[in-house]
């Protein structure tokens, strides 16, 4: 049974368990907290509570635990995708906003996986998961463009190594908030869990893994930039993680910023891929056309999208 403890800081001091543990599992709902608490899988201070109001003190440690789930298999559902390129072993979607990768808790439709059941005869099923069937790698829910779906396990199998070795080249547009004195730069350091909040991930000093992102500015206005971001690793939350370390959070990023009069989500787009095929070695590159909201905010913030210096050498 999974279980995660954290404790309470002054921040969470006299407010209501249910509204901290959400605050701190952000994937649960309050219905399955509610749920949680009832049925007692959470304890504070080592004894189980029911009582969803109970108001915290400071130090309190709060430890939820998690029944194993019933494993359901996703169902495929009519959901046009555009498919960006496909043949016999893969396929890459532009992969629109506001749409899981796959189902999770309390999530299991509408996604892209329930997308790919309808779209696709074959999927590999090399990770064993009925709800992730063809999935190689994840974008977030609220961020946009390409994603490589793997239709046998053998192309699963070498796209996985092909992530592993850094062979699979993605760059992304970033609207992030501020300007920046260089240019071009490089981030090189550590992401791991953030302690503060674990709904996040943030730059640590240990016990996280390497992350590298190459940033290069297309455009910018008074107090907003258009960013190119090339990651050579591909963590959690990396470019929306990093963009906060540097204090230049991505716009419309409520998690890493703050809510936005422009934008409802955050301004991050996978935009181009460039890797060489898995199985018939031949060199794919890729392109994501920009999606309505993203065109929107760039034309309401003036900022250009210069395409050639966005592709450089990296298209053909």
């Amino acid at each position: 049974m999974k279980t995660i403890i954290f404790s309470v800081n002054d921040s969470c001091e006299k407010k209501r368990i249910d509204t901290i543990i959400q605050k701190n599992i952000p994937e649960a709902s309050r219905n399955y907290i509610q749920f949680l608490i009832e049925n007692n899988y959470v304890k504070l201070d080592q004894k189980i509570i029911n009582k969803s109001s109970l108001k915290l003190k400071k130090d309190q440690k709060i430890e939820v635990s998690f029944p194993e789930e019933k494993i359901q298999e996703a169902k495929k559902e009519k959901i046009s995708l555009d498919i960006i390129y496909e043949d016999e072993f893969l396929a890459v979607i532009n992969k629109p906003p506001n749409m899981s990768v796959h189902p999770a808790q309390n999530n299991y439709s509408g996604t892209l996986v329930n997308a790919l059941l309808y779209n696709f005869t074959t999927l590999s099923h090399l990770n064993k998961d009925p709800i992730r069937p063809g999935i190689v790698h994840r974008l977030d829910k609220n961020t946009s463009g390409l994603i490589i779906i793997a239709k046998t396990d053998l192309a699963h199998e070498k796209l996985v190594s092909l992530f592993k070795e850094k062979k699979i080249h993605k760059t992304y547009l970033a609207i992030c908030k501020g300007n920046f004195k260089d240019k071009k730069f490089r981030l090189e350091n550590l992401i791991g869990r953030d302690p503060k909040e674990r709904k996040r991930m943030a730059v640590v000093e240990k016990n996280g893994k390497l992350a590298i992102s190459n940033f290069e500015v297309i455009d910018e206005v008074n107090n907003f930039t258009l960013l190119k971001v090339n990651i050579e690793t591909g963590r959690t939350h990396q470019i929306r993680a990093h963009l906060k370390y540097l204090n230049h959070p991505i716009l419309g990023d409520e998690i890493y910023g703050t809510p936005s009069k422009y934008i409802s989500r955050q301004m991050l787009h996978a935009y181009i891929l460039n890797f060489i095929h898995p199985i018939t070695n031949k060199k794919i590159t890729l392109k994501a056309n920009l999606p309505q909201d993203f065109s929107q905010t760039l034309k309401n913030l003036k900022l250009q999208a210069n395409n050639k210096k966005i592709l450089g050498d990296n298209y053909e």
